[in-house]
């Protein structure tokens, strides 16, 4: 979309149809796993940096849950799995 607040919205390309299909992996809060696991799942598995991964722990403490990674659900499968493996609760939405 143009920068001019009154521009009507530009169509739809092949590129943000394909937008319509990213997934977004959850993760919520258990109240059992440590802060320090849950980051190292979240660096090891999703490719956080540690910061992001505390930040990501930190919103799922506080607020239930987490968006912490989006992409193709396949891709988000596979860390669903892993991360379900450690013993974490998440989800793809």
């Amino acid at each position: 979309m143009a920068d001019h607040p009154t521009s009507k919205p530009d169509k739809l390309t092949s590129d943000r149809q394909n937008e319509r299909h990213i997934s977004v992996l959850v993760l919520y809060n258990d109240h059992i796993n440590t802060f320090d696991h849950v980051m190292d799942a979240l660096v090891e598995v999703c490719g956080h940096t540690r910061i992001q991964a505390e930040q990501c722990a930190m919103i799922a403490h506080y607020k239930g849950k987490c968006e912490v990674r989006s992409g193709k659900k396949d891709v988000l499968k596979e860390m669903r799995y892993e991360l379900i493996s450690r013993g974490l609760k998440v989800t793809i939405n």
